[in-house]
């Protein structure tokens, strides 16, 4: 299994767990709150079959990857996805971000810029500013965030049983859209993640991203369920089609949170409409490039 060291804690290393398939266009695909990098799989597939190259990794704190208990920030985030496209050499890549993974997609451009990016995609995401301030009446009062994070502290247990009812919405959605045994997963997924990751990466979710946003140069494209109960998109998505030049906003009828999941062939046939065949040469790439690009 392949890993990337992104740091130390103590004596250990921090170390990512990835996975990259395929040998087309790169894309790297980036997870949300509180999954890994196999909450992807239906996009993997679609992508995989559109020719693309697919990188897939768990966050710090998550999945696979080490556990530390310092680094659960938007900077220390970007910082991980800059030290894993540089070991696996990628350029002409796109990012695509799901729910906190929008965070580091924004991050990562607004502190590294757009050069080797080629799109950033949106789904579900945090940015551009979650937290209610003067300057963002539009956003959340932070004694909500605070109150998840106590919850997440008291019996994450618990907590993710009714977070993940609001995730898939399966009131409306159970037995149609999402199994049982989907969200079952999902929850196994979740409550094996750091528990100190899972109680820290909650105020990281009203990070203010909108100077990154203002950074993205390249294509983007934004998905969003207009159902999502979680982020909603009045909040995020539809402000982030607005804040990014030229970004094309996808709005999923009765679309929760989990819209990669409970949506993915909608999801998956904007994906591919967006980013292209992964075999297709781009305007002005000599064959040279193009034959050494993954």
């Amino acid at each position: 299994m392949p890993y990337v060291t992104v740091g130390k804690e103590n004596s250990g290393n921090i170390d990512l767990y990835y996975e990259d398939h395929g040998s087309g266009r790169p894309v790297v695909l980036i997870h949300g709150y509180p999954l890994s990098g196999a909450s992807w799989e239906k996009q993997t597939a679609a992508l995989l079959a559109a020719g693309h190259r697919v990188i897939t990794y768990d966050r710090r704190g998550f999945g696979r990857s080490s556990q530390p208990t310092t680094g659960y920030n938007y900077d220390t985030f970007a910082e991980d996805l800059h030290k894993l496209v540089t070991q696996v050499e990628l350029s002409d890549f796109a990012l695509a971000g799901f729910s906190m993974g929008g965070g580091e997609v924004a991050r990562y451009i607004g502190k590294y810029g757009s050069q080797g990016v080629s799109h950033a995609v949106f789904i579900s995401s945090v940015p551009p500013f979650l937290l209610k301030t003067a300057d963002n009446p539009e956003g959340v009062d932070g004694r909500v965030f605070e109150g998840i994070r106590k919850a997440v502290a008291a019996d994450r247990y618990a907590f993710f049983t009714q977070f993940f009812k609001n995730f898939y919405n399966t009131d409306l959605l159970l037995g149609k859209r999402v199994s049982e045994q989907a969200v079952q997963s999902s929850w196994n997924v979740a409550v094996g993640a750091s528990a100190t990751a899972s109680v820290a990466c909650v105020p990281t979710w009203h990070e203010d991203f909108r100077k990154d946003l203002a950074s993205v140069d390249v294509p983007a494209l934004v998905i969003h369920g207009d159902a999502d109960g979680i982020v909603p998109i009045g909040a995020s998505g539809a402000r982030t089609a607005k804040l990014v030049r030229g970004a094309r906003l996808v709005v999923v009828k009765d679309g929760p949170h989990c819209i990669t999941w409970t949506h993915a062939e909608e999801v998956n046939r904007e994906l591919v409409k967006f980013l292209g065949k992964g075999t297709e040469k781009r305007a002005g790439s000599s064959s040279e490039g193009m034959a050494n690009l993954p």
